[in-house]
């Protein structure tokens, strides 16, 4: 069984965004009364294995890390995936110096040629060899993924795939009946061929109408009902994308995600 915690399902600048003429937030159509409504920035954790030894791969390390990580009491993470290197989605890579700290050394980090590199940049002393003793930093091992194929990524087997996000590229990957698709506005055929037959795909979709660098309702459900797929979870969602209006008006199959869900495949 594949077990996924979705840490966080907002956009880049979560929900409620920053602002508010009280300086509560800007909540857009959003209930603020419901409380699955707000949204920290998106990752997911994959867990495998027994429940006494499970394997917990992170993707993407996003600016709330830390206090996602506490409320949904994952104590250790062995592996991380980096999607892209947008700074929703590595800003909280300072925070892996804890998760170091757990494992008692360093940490994988994969993630396409463009991504690593970019993370090589910013994070530099991220990536410096660890000669033991005290972690004073983040302490990550980069290792590439390889696009249109299966990498083994901390002994899972993730069939990896790219997808157009706006101008730029991002990373999907499917495990067995289980993929994550966040920060995409179009696949290729290979792509699709790869997420066909699939249980549950959790999918980035920001809000109702088109957008140029992210998914909309009726995209997502066009890909959903062409791919067969039984359960699509939102995620990645803007303040376009009330909780009780999607549970009363999504196309059959799709439902929301909200920060906390966790999601059981066979």
């Amino acid at each position: 069984m594949i077990r996924v915690t979705i840490l966080g399902c907002g956009g880049s600048a979560g929900v409620p965004m920053l602002g508010g003429e009280d300086g509560s937030g800007q909540w857009g159509v959003c209930n603020p009364d419901e409380p699955r409504n707000r949204r920290s920035r998106s990752s997911i954790v994959l867990q495998t294995g027994p429940d006494d030894a499970p394997h917990r791969l992170l993707v993407d390390t996003p600016p709330d890390l830390r206090s996602q990580l506490l409320a949904a009491r994952i104590p250790r993470v062995d592996t991380i995936l980096y999607t892209h290197a947008h700074a929703d989605h590595i800003g909280g890579l300072d925070e892996v110096r804890g998760l170091n700290r757990i494992v008692g050394g360093p940490i994988e980090a994969w993630g396409n040629r463009a991504t690593l590199t970019e993370l090589g940049q910013r994070f530099e002393y991220a990536f410096r060899p660890w000669e033991g003793g005290g972690i004073f930093r983040p302490l990550l091992v980069p290792r590439e993924l390889e696009p249109y194929a299966r990498n083994g990524v901390g002994g899972l087997p993730l069939d990896v795939f790219p997808q157009t996000h706006g101008r730029g590229e991002t990373l999907g990957f499917r495990l067995g009946g289980f993929a994550y698709s966040t920060d995409v506005n179009a696949l290729e055929e290979r792509a699709l061929d790869m997420l066909a037959g699939l249980d549950t795909w959790l999918v980035g979709c920001f809000q109702r109408d088109p957008h140029p660098a992210h998914a909309h309702i009726a995209l997502v459900a066009d890909w959903s009902r062409r791919l067969g797929v039984r359960r699509t979870v939102l995620t990645h969602m803007g303040t376009d994308l009330d909780w009780c209006w999607m549970t009363n008006n999504l196309p059959p199959g799709l439902e929301p995600a909200y920060d906390g869900l966790r999601l059981d495949v066979v």
